[in-house]
């Protein structure tokens, strides 16, 4: 099969889309800045949706569906909200075509099929869904509403990258209503907790919780807080965001409620979601020059079986010590493939399931079985061990949860490591070109010179971290006083 990818010294950028597209997690398509998600980058999309699903559920939330279409009016009802995504918005204006009389064989609008109101495809889906809301919420008695729902996006990007920035994206998000602040900002806080523990136990990703800058917030909240992950080229990605929207969006659709005291009362909000760029980011935090690494616990196939044989008769007989493993494993709950196909010799089977990242990779040849033994390998290390049959399966599950720890531990010691404190603007300047990561700097709390920090460097406060610990210092920009350290990064 040979090098099919750049490295990543080489060109970290050209290695992420050369991965994407030899793994076959994605395609590009016929319609600009849209991608095709192939079956093997779905089925680890559905293993991630799965996860947080229960996840959602086991903390009171229930799925619904609403419109893909937003009214322009009410699109516009929550002015911060409309301005903040205005320049993204794909707008319908016509719901008819017609055959171009000039010219048979093509069609063109048709001009008296002119909406009477434009619609904008959904952008994200606060406007449509509180104005749904306004019907359902009378009294107290309605609230909380706790409803998530899976949907695609639509935002209109010019510089698109597969997974990371794409025109149109799947994704999951929450909206919620509730009576009270502390609820709503309870709620907020607790999807954050949701997200981050997914990102660690399932993703093995590390992420540092925080709240954004006012720059930085969603447009129409209050907080926005989020999860900040370090990719392994130094830059930062968000992984997920839970916003605090106040009574905005109920002010902007009027959306009141009448309280245990019996007086009218603007109900309180709050939206999250996460996205498809959480396979972008799990390909980057990981994988290698030699493909993808997946963590056990969301890697569609998480062991496959290759024989290596001479002749239908020494087939047969691995056949059925294959077929005996993989009942054996599929009882306790793996996801094993059995690759027995005569289209690929061994050396090509190992190659691209080292690229498409499976975990477990087992070789059972003539010799194997007169030993009574299998030869495993490992993906995230290489390691390859000679081991019995006896007890396999206990192996193989053990080992399944000793890669998605050592995954996770790789990841931690390469985060720690790029997390430098700096005192000054030169010091600043210094780490963000040589070394990157994030950096832990003083920032004197003005949106101004956080604008001048981004527009001199390209790097932007990540996040103040809700574990900042109070400490005295000056801003590396403006020498102001600053009441605790900020993390800044250049970023996805």
């Amino acid at each position: 099969m040979g090098k099919e990818i750049t490295s990543r010294n080489e060109d970290y950028s050209q290695w992420y889309n050369d991965l994407i597209l030899k793994a076959g997690l994605a395609d590009y398509s016929a319609v600009r800045g849209c991608m095709v998600i192939k079956p093997y980058g779905y089925a680890l999309w559905e293993n991630m949706r799965d996860v947080l699903d229960k996840m959602f559920k086991d903390t009171g939330h229930v799925n619904a569906y609403f419109p893909l279409f937003v009214p322009k009016s009410l699109f516009e009802a929550e002015e911060k909200n409309a301005e903040g995504f205005a320049k993204e918005c794909a707008v319908v204006t016509h719901y008819r075509l017609k055959t171009d009389p000039n010219n048979k064989s093509k069609l063109i609008v048709d001009p008296e099929a002119k909406l009477e109101e434009e619609l904008v495809v959904r952008p994200t889906s606060e406007a449509i869904i509180w104005n749904t809301y306004k019907g359902w919420i009378q009294s107290y008695r309605d609230l909380p509403i706790l409803i998530n729902q899976w949907a695609n996006v639509v935002r209109w990007e010019m510089r698109t990258r597969l997974f990371l920035r794409t025109a149109e994206f799947l994704w999951q998000e929450g909206h919620t209503a509730h009576a009270t602040k502390d609820e709503a900002i309870a709620e907020t806080k607790q999807m954050l907790e949701v997200y981050a523990d997914f990102a660690e136990t399932w993703m093995a990703m590390p992420v540092i919780k925080g709240i954004k800058t006012a720059n930085e917030r969603f447009a129409g909240a209050e907080d926005t807080y989020c999860i900040e992950a370090l990719m392994q080229d130094g830059k930062a990605l968000q992984a997920g965001t839970s916003h605090f929207l106040g009574q905005n969006f109920a002010k902007a659709f009027d959306v009141t409620f009448v309280n245990k005291e019996n007086k009218s009362e603007s109900v309180w909000a709050t939206s999250w979601g996460v996205s498809t760029r959480l396979i972008g980011a799990l390909v980057m935090a990981h994988s290698d020059d030699d493909g993808l690494i997946l963590p056990p616990k969301l890697a569609p196939i998480q062991v496959v079986i290759v024989p290596i044989y001479k002749g239908e008769e020494s087939k047969a007989l691995i056949d059925a010590k294959a077929n005996e493993l993989v009942k054996e494993l599929k009882t306790r709950g793996v996801k094993v493939k059995y690759d027995d196909s005569d289209n690929a010799r061994p050396g090509w089977k190992f190659a691209e399931y080292e690229m498409k990242g499976v975990p477990v990779r087992i070789a059972i040849g003539t010799r194997d079985l007169e030993n009574n033994v299998v030869e495993i390998a490992r993906r995230d290390t290489k390691e390859k061990s000679t081991i019995s049959f006896d007890g396999l399966t206990d192996h193989i599950t053990q080992l399944l949860e000793d890669i998605q720890t050592n995954i996770f531990q790789k990841a931690m010691q390469f985060r720690e490591e790029n997390i430098t404190a700096v005192d000054t603007w030169e010091e600043f300047n210094k780490v963000l070109d040589e070394k990157g990561g994030f950096i832990s700097a003083h920032w004197d709390g003005s949106p101004e010179t956080e604008d001048k920090i981004k527009e001199f460097t390209k790097a932007t406060i990540r996040c103040i971290p809700l574990n900042q610990v109070a400490e005295e210092g000056k801003c590396i920009l403006t020498g102001n006083p600053s009441q605790g350290r900020v993390l800044f990064a250049r970023a996805y």
